[in-house]
C-alpha cells in the first residue's frame, strides 16, 4: 500500500457494500470470511477482510466483530475530486445517490468547478467534484 486507504467496519453488510462499490467504480472485489481466518468472534460467513482494488477507488472492509463497532460517518467525507472525467463523476454521483440521500446536489459552483455531496445507502458521506469541462 503506497497511500492512505480506508478500512471500514460495516454492521454485517461488508460483502454487499464492497460489491456495490465495485459495481460503481469498477475494480476487483475480494472477500475472506471469519471461517477462512479461523475467527469465532462473529458469524462464520461474515467478512473478516475484504477489499476493492485495481480500480480508481481502493477500499478495505470487514464486518464488525461481535465486540466491534461499525462505521458511523460524522464529520467525515470521502473525497472524489477530479479522479475521473466529468461524465464518469456524474455517473458515480448518481449511483451513490441511488438508495442514499443527496446532501448537496451536484452543481456548478461560482468558481467554475462542479461538486456535490451524497450519503450512500451504507452511510458513507461522499464529496464528488470536478473542474469545469472544456468547451470547444
Amino acid at each position: 500500500m503506497t497511500s492512505l486507504t480506508l478500512y471500514i467496519h460495516f454492521p454485517g453488510t461488508a460483502r454487499d457494500a464492497l460489491t456495490y462499490y465495485g459495481e460503481i467504480f469498477g475494480g476487483t472485489v475480494q472477500v475472506h470470511t471469519f471461517a477462512e481466518f479461523n475467527r469465532d468472534d462473529g458469524p462464520a460467513d461474515a467478512v473478516a477482510h475484504g477489499q476493492l482494488m485495481d480500480g480508481p477507488v481502493t477500499l478495505y472492509a470487514a464486518d464488525a466483530s461481535a465486540d466491534g463497532r461499525p462505521v458511523r460517518c460524522e464529520g467525515l467525507m470521502l473525497s472524489l475530486l477530479g479522479t475521473a472525467a466529468p461524465a464518469t463523476m456524474r455517473s458515480w454521483f448518481e449511483a451513490l445517490a441511488d438508495g442514499g440521500r443527496v446532501v448537496d446536489p451536484l452543481q456548478v459552483r461560482p468558481w467554475g468547478a462542479s461538486d456535490g455531496q451524497v450519503v450512500d445507502r451504507y452511510g458513507l458521506h461522499w464529496l464528488v467534484g470536478y473542474e469545469a469541462e472544456a468547451t470547444s
